[in-house]
């Protein structure tokens, strides 16, 4: 890949990742509800998610994904299902008044960095677009080690960076709010937006 390709390709992903989507929401959702590096965790998982998908497109897995139809079926079904549980439980959850961003448990974050995972995971179409996507930049058969390492770091970089970005909004507008009812508010309305993201990916065709 040339400079210009590598640039032109920033700025498609960075915009990409701009977009409002169920990823977004659940970014501010999370950080809003338990703090920035809750928010940093699904953004984590997201990103992951995302890098498995490029993996698996660059790798040629796009035509697997259609033969193997029902086992992603299964795939999208369980990530909706856990999102689902997550946020039944967020919003039967009493508020709390710990400070926003400060310690969280490591269960908490390890559950916010799966629900970004499996909401990304559970896109198993996202494998389709990468497929589509990556060959206006380059050929994913004549690909080398460094372009796939390129396409990672830009994965990283631009969807990584534009969620962080996102929960550190959600975090800082939350930190200004006192109040268990306030904060109770917000637990419920994330946990609304998690289980809106489960059923959405269970749903949709």
């Amino acid at each position: 890949m040339n400079l210009i390709e590598i640039v032109t390709l920033f700025v498609a992903m960075t915009v990409l990742a701009l977009v409002p989507s169920t990823s977004v929401a659940l970014v501010i959702a999370r950080s809003s509800a338990a703090g920035f590096l809750n928010g940093c965790a699904v953004a984590a998982g997201i990103v992951v998610g995302d890098l498995v998908f490029v993996l698996l497109a660059m790798l040629g897995v796009a035509a697997l994904a259609e033969v193997m139809g029902s086992f992603f079926v299964l795939v999208k079904c369980l990530a909706g299902a856990y999102l689902i549980w997550f946020g039944i439980s967020l919003m039967k959850s009493r508020a709390s008044l710990q400070r926003v961003g400060s310690v969280r448990p490591a269960s908490t974050l390890a559950a916010s960095f799966f629900s970004g995972l499996f909401l990304t995971l559970g896109d198993v179409k996202a494998i389709l677009f990468y497929a589509s996507f990556f060959p206006a930049f380059v050929d994913p058969a004549g690909a080398t080690a460094s372009d796939i390492a390129i396409i990672v770091a830009l994965t990283i970089v631009t969807v990584g960076g534009v969620k962080l970005g996102y929960a550190y909004a959600a975090g800082k507008l939350v930190s200004l709010v006192q109040g268990t009812k306030t904060l109770s508010a917000v637990n419920a309305s994330a946990g609304g937006v998690m289980v809106g993201a489960g059923v959405y990916l269970i749903v949709k065709p």
